[in-house]
């Protein structure tokens, strides 16, 4: 009666040991690691290739990292702790995504069906006049800022009133 009893509690303990249970929670990460490679006998892109190669690589280390971990867990605080930051985390994204939504319901830009007309200030031989007589900073190619952009306004205002009464005396042609 002692006997049965004794290999029941030994059988018992071997099939409970740490490194069972660990088999147990790194079988999800060997299938992973093990769809990803049966992913790369298929036919695939450079740019693929290189995606997979690197998906591999992290799903080996995963894999790895919790066969040669054993039986250790983290202790459930830090679960805790990790999972409250989740949490609030991804209720924050969803608020800021909520808020990108209402900006983009702001409706229809054009409150008109006609064509738009982009025209030139000057045609003719007084546009040809303007283009050799105005001449466009270098900072003013691509403003970076509000207050760029305002300079450079104003300064091809000024050129502009320059060129009228340079252009309105005849003098320049």
């Amino acid at each position: 009666m002692y006997l049965p009893k004794c290999i029941l509690l030994i059988i018992i303990t071997f099939l409970f040991t740490p490194t069972a249970q660990a088999k147990k929670r790194c079988k999800p990460l060997l299938e992973k690691l093990q769809n990803i490679q049966a992913l790369q006998r298929h036919g695939y892109s450079a740019k693929r290739g290189l995606s997979l190669r690197a998906r591999e690589d992290k799903a080996r280390d995963k894999w790895w990292q919790c066969e040669k971990s054993g039986g250790k867990k983290q202790r459930k605080s830090n679960k805790k702790y990790q999972n409250k930051t989740v949490r609030v985390n991804t209720k924050f994204k969803v608020e800021k995504s909520n808020a990108k939504r209402k900006t983009l319901n702001a409706g229809s830009p054009f409150k008109t069906t006609s064509a738009i007309v982009f025209k030139s200030k000057y045609q003719g031989n007084k546009k040809q006049a303007w283009l050799t007589f105005y001449q466009q900073p270098s900072r003013c190619q691509r403003p970076k800022s509000l207050q760029a952009f305002a300079l450079c306004s104003e300064n091809k205002r000024t050129q502009r009133l320059a060129f009228e009464q340079k252009y309105n005396q005849k003098s320049y042609k």
